[in-house]
């Protein structure tokens, strides 16, 4: 996927989770400007979002917001997060068939029953349902989900390992908003109960995925799969 409209600036602080100040570049003598941003992640990026780093914003197109940029991107150790929550899973569509093989059908944000299940497919008369999680978290290219605990993702990995027994082919995958990761693993201290329940989905059969991304400033790509590393 590609942003257009992206500039750079220097993050300065972050009053709530929707609202981040950052400065840009002003234009000729006129000193640099601080603008509002939309932070498109209501995660907590307390590792990432620090002061005095670099980040990337998308100029919005509405006519009227109080915040005239989104801010999607930061640089970390030399390398760039994407931090845009709804990329995920824009990507996974882009490359679904890289991640779950040939499909026939391919249907985004699929209600059954009670639940929205991120994507549903069709292989071959074979029903598949896909959940995607966006990964942001880093700590020596360790990556792990979730930043801060979550009802919504434990409600639908227990039900992922419902629905495998009775015959879907169901698929929890994180895509890693960062070029690099050596392991991927639940964050059992952030949230214990998803933990478990990510581990006891796999060995019911729920197949647990996870791969980087190719990031610049302006693009999301998906790239290689990473290891899953359980407790």
């Amino acid at each position: 996927m590609k942003y257009d409209r992206v500039i750079q600036g220097t993050f300065i602080d972050r009053p709530n989770r929707f609202i981040a100040n950052v400065r840009i570049k002003g234009e000729g003598d006129v000193p640099d400007p601080v603008v509002r941003c939309h932070v498109k992640n209501t995660g907590r990026c307390r590792e990432i979002l620090l002061k005095g780093t670099e980040v990337y914003l998308q100029k919005g197109t509405s006519p009227g917001r109080s915040t005239p940029y989104d801010l999607i991107a930061a640089r970390k150790r030399g390398f760039i997060i994407n931090i845009d929550s709804q990329a995920p899973n824009k990507v996974a569509l882009e490359s679904i068939e890289r991640i779950l093989g040939p499909c026939d059908t391919v249907k985004p944000e699929f209600t059954l029953g009670e639940s929205r299940f991120d994507f549903y497919a069709e292989q071959g008369g074979r029903k598949v349902l896909m959940e995607v999680k966006g990964v942001t978290k880093e700590s020596d290219y360790m990556v792990c989900f979730p930043d801060a605990p979550t009802e919504r993702g434990l409600k639908h990995v227990r039900e992922l390992t419902r629905l495998v027994g009775e015959g879907y082919r169901c698929v929890v995958c994180f895509i890693v908003q960062m070029e690099r990761a050596d392991s991927f693993s639940p964050d059992y201290p952030i949230h214990e109960a998803f933990g478990k329940a990510l581990e006891e989905a796999a060995e019911a059969g729920v197949e647990v995925l996870a791969f980087t991304c190719r990031t610049t400033p302006d693009t999301l790509e998906l790239a290689d799969p990473v290891p899953v590393v359980f407790r």
